[in-house]
């Protein structure tokens, strides 16, 4: 990582690995091939809910900080919209019947660490989150639609940001924000450090729901699966 590379050049290469690791896992590639079901699909959505819930609120109380502010965007905040998936697919008890994951459990106490001690590093998290949801999120929407009969809109609300060209606009803003970023090389080495530490959650996470939810699809599948769609 050279002192002059863009912070986003630094967080896309830095995170490469990671970055493979979590699309190339066996829960992902499930919900790639259209073979995951509404129960494991459901346990997904409340464990990003909880994140999201956690990382979004500590971003609206810190949205004037100088590493956050550009990435605070009208329009990507996902709580809501997952809110309104697991609501539509299961009801008002989906709290009830989806207990947390350890590793949903260990991000959510990470971000509320954060706040703590050094809130700018949420950048990196919003980083990992977000850039996600407006890239290779668009292509799972309509594999989750297809491959489990939902209605337009149903289930998949999480993954609207309004028709391609507002998404486009969107993912072009948050990259324009990210392009802004000047944090001195400590902070810059803090941060890729940070988004480094949000892709191994997400692994973990993505094992712990393949093990509690995928093991017969797992069983029937054999061999490696594909590779997800990365971001562009």
């Amino acid at each position: 990582m050279t002192p002059t590379s863009p912070l986003s050049e630094s967080l896309k290469n830095e995170t490469r690995d990671l970055h493979t690791q979590a699309e190339r896992s066996a829960f992902m590639q499930v919900l790639l091939r259209g073979k995951m079901d509404r129960t494991a699909y459901g346990a997904m959505l409340r464990n990003l809910h909880a994140i999201y819930a956690a990382m979004e609120s500590v971003l609206a109380r810190h949205a004037h900080d100088p590493l956050l502010a550009p990435l605070v965007l009208p329009g990507l905040p996902r709580e809501a919209a997952l809110r309104h998936d697991l609501d539509a697919l299961f009801g008002n008890a989906w709290h009830r019947a989806y207990a947390l994951e350890p590793a949903a459990q260990r991000y959510v106490a990470r971000l509320q660490a954060i706040e703590e001690a050094r809130p700018g590093l949420l950048a990196a998290h919003s980083y990992v989150r977000y850039l996600g949801d407006l890239s290779g999120g668009q292509i799972l929407a309509r594999i989750v639609r297809e491959s489990m009969g939902l209605p337009a809109g149903e289930g998949t609300a999480f993954y609207a940001f309004g028709d391609a060209a507002a998404t486009a606009h969107l993912r072009k803003a948050y990259r324009a924000g990210l392009a802004v970023l000047r944090p001195d090389d400590a902070t810059r080495r803090a941060i890729v450090d940070e988004a480094r530490l949000a892709f191994e959650l997400h692994c973990a996470l993505f094992d712990e729901l393949a093990q509690a939810y995928l093991q017969p699809a797992l069983a029937l599948g054999g061999g490696p699966l594909g590779i997800a769609p990365s971001r562009p």
